[in-house]
């Protein structure tokens, strides 16, 4: 037996909005596996992320694989990944109640509220994406809408990397960066738009990219995991995710949908020790759903 043990480590995961999203899952995988966490999201979900952690009504969902332990994470921190430092933020988001209350909410200031509880960082998850006109088809997609997709669900790995790399850097065994990635980003998925599926597409070579100039200099794996289709609460709100669901059951080599669980294992393998020279690598857990022509 060949077992998995991070302990010691502590794993940042971006993105976090509810508990039952991928990252929700990953949190648990890699706490079961000895991993401290933090949380980084959106300002205008803290709280609600805060309240799945404390409430008992929702203690179900934060029990860990082993059906006894619950999900313990260090901090909840605010981070609007729409922004590398404050001089970025525009004056109406600056003086907005809802993020003004936090101080600073951009990555610069995640990474410095991250510095107060660690001085290093084996692990990021980036589980961001975000698209307001995601139901409009590429031809209906306002270029506003476009560049803000890119923005925040590609571009965002860059600026995290770039601000988390000292303390991830030469970390026994390597740091890891695992960013979420979909066939959407390589196929036509109709009802996918807004700038999402290109935005996808920038991710994984943005990932490549990463690969190289950060497995260079500072000894991180970039990797993606390319999940098959899945009702998170984000999800459904494209509006026909559980007809893109049934169908990658009908054609999948493996006949049935994945799970959060597959997604959160497939993860914690490229975050350990015996992926130690996976980086640059698009992983599909999708059944196999991707290597389908028709």
């Amino acid at each position: 037996m060949i077992p998995i043990d991070l302990t010691g480590q502590v794993a940042l995961i971006t993105g976090v909005g509810d508990n039952e999203s991928f990252a929700w899952f990953i949190a648990k995988t890699l706490q079961a596996a000895g991993a401290k966490i933090i949380f980084s999201c959106h300002p205008r979900v803290v709280g609600i992320v805060e309240s799945f952690l404390e409430r008992d009504m929702d203690r179900e969902a934060r029990l860990l694989p082993d059906g006894k332990t619950e999900l313990k994470v260090e901090k909840v921190i605010p981070c609007d990944v729409s922004f590398d430092a404050m001089e970025d933020v525009d004056e109406k988001t600056r003086t907005d109640r809802r993020y003004a209350k936090y101080g600073d909410f951009t990555i610069h200031g995640c990474a410095e509220q991250v510095k107060q509880l660690t001085p290093h960082v084996d692990i990021m998850i980036h589980s961001v994406a975000f698209s307001r006109e995601i139901k409009n088809s590429q031809a209906q997609t306002s270029r506003k809408a476009y560049l803000e997709a890119i923005s925040i669900s590609a571009y965002s790995l860059t600026g995290m990397l770039r601000a988390f790399a000292p303390m991830m850097a030469h970390r026994p065994g390597g740091g890891s960066v695992v960013s979420l990635t979909y066939l959407g980003g390589e196929r036509v998925v109709p009802h996918y738009g807004g700038g999402m599926s290109t935005a996808k597409s920038a991710l994984q070579i943005d990932t490549k990219q990463l690969a190289f100039h950060y497995g260079r200099e500072f000894g991180i794996r970039v990797n993606a995991i390319s999940a098959g289709p899945y009702a998170s609460r984000a999800a459904k709100g494209i509006g026909d995710i559980f007809q893109m669901i049934e169908h990658a059951r009908e054609k999948s080599p493996l006949p049935r949908p994945i799970t959060a669980e597959e997604v959160a294992h497939a993860t914690l393998f490229l975050c350990s020790p015996l992926a130690s020279a996976v980086t640059g690598q698009i992983l599909y857990v999708d059944c196999g759903y991707n290597i389908m022509g028709v």
